[in-house]
């Protein structure tokens, strides 16, 4: 299905449906429903209907849109606080547009400046620059060689938002939202494991009404968030041409545990609206029923109740199939043998894949015949 990801391999099951004449609230109740059923067939206890956060809310508290609520350490913005100080990546952050948000690590205050310094591995390779810091000890010190840049006001100030208590770490990022809040969200989970933060039983939750649009700075042009075809939200309808990127759409994905296992989306029904959200995929002015879709992500799901990592990060697979399609221990073609093959027009060529959302193109034979040739040479 669609595009290779680390959890998802060719074998990754989901459950696909589509439902005409409705609204997005039924095509939730009806999940709840058959989440209800799962969960009561395993033994597990959870109350229903389920929370539902909007994408912003999400995003604000724990830098992504599939949060893990069984914890806390959420992002504290700090951006009013710290514009203007003396602190130069802070302030230069603030007046170029950013933000500055930050996590309390709390139980790592007495760690070596060894240790946190190699944090910053984690921060770079979520888009960060560097990483600041702030260690509060056990025995009342306060460590960093940024503290000194603060006026006592603003230090004051900072410390009353992030709720300091001693043997407490800050964590910061100072870069454009989006930068931002993937440093931080990974950085949360990763803390989480390093303190053995208790995360116990499951939590589901709707995340809803995403962003119908994204700014490509490569292509440079917007872009659909989820697909070219989910609807606007009503009240959002006539920012579509003046300011896209302040568009919601009519969106929801179902959470567990830090996993997304199951998303949809209310389509577009209007000619009008699909013109003015993508003309060259306009249709000809005839209106059709309000048609919704949900996606059930089998494999997540079942790894999260089963508590089995194996399952969660390798797609439920009793066999060694690596991302490019083929089986390590036999260099098996598992692309070829478990995707049908579709007629590519263009070309002629047969190809053998789904859609690829992130490079909007089918994975081809040609890709697959050269990953088979690749396990053939290194001896498969």
């Amino acid at each position: 299905d669609e595009d290779l990801r680390a959890d998802r391999q060719p074998e990754f099951t989901q459950v696909d449906i589509e439902m005409s004449f409705v609204q997005g609230d039924d095509v939730i109740d009806m999940m709840e429903d058959v989440m209800a059923e799962t969960l009561e067939a395993v033994g597990v206890e959870h109350p229903f209907p389920l929370p539902r956060m909007q994408y912003a809310e999400a995003m604000e508290r724990f830098g992504c849109d599939r949060p893990d609520t069984r914890f806390g350490m959420e992002l504290v913005n700090l951006t009013e606080i710290v514009r203007g100080c003396g602190f130069g990546v802070f302030a230069k952050a603030v007046e170029a547009g950013g933000v500055v948000k930050a996590i309390n690590c709390k139980g790592a205050g007495d760690w070596s400046r060894g240790d946190v310094e190699k944090l910053a591995d984690i921060a770079a390779a979520n888009g960060a620059k560097g990483m600041a810091w702030i260690a509060f000890t056990t025995d009342g010190k306060e460590k960093s060689p940024i503290i000194k840049f603060f006026s006592d006001e603003e230090f004051d100030a900072l410390k009353e938002a992030m709720d300091v208590e001693p043997g407490d770490l800050l964590l910061f990022a100072a870069d454009t939202y989006e930068v931002a809040s993937a440093v931080l969200s990974a950085l949360r989970l990763h803390m989480a494991d390093a303190l053995n933060v208790p995360r116990e039983g499951h939590q589901l939750l709707w995340v809803v009404n995403f962003p119908m649009f994204k700014y490509d700075e490569d292509e440079k042009k917007y872009a659909a968030e989820h697909h070219p075809f989910t609807h606007v939200l009503d009240e959002d309808v006539d920012k579509i041409e003046s300011d896209p990127l302040a568009c919601g759409s009519y969106s929801y994905d179902l959470v567990m545990d830090g996993f997304e296992v199951g998303g949809g989306t209310i389509r577009i029904h209007n000619a009008d609206e699909q013109r003015a959200d993508e003309p060259r995929r306009a249709g000809d002015g005839h209106g059709v029923d309000v048609a919704a879709g949900q996606t059930g992500h089998c494999q997540r799901a079942v790894g999260q109740l089963g508590d089995d990592l194996h399952v969660r990060a390798r797609g439920d697979l009793g066999y060694d199939a690596a991302v490019n399609g083929v089986q390590v221990s036999l260099g098996k073609d598992l692309i070829g043998q478990h995707l049908a093959p579709v007629a590519h027009e263009g070309d002629g060529r047969l190809v053998t894949g789904g859609f690829n959302r992130k490079n909007n193109h089918i994975v081809s034979a040609s890709l697959r015949n050269q990953v088979m040739r690749s396990a053939s040479s290194s001896g498969f």
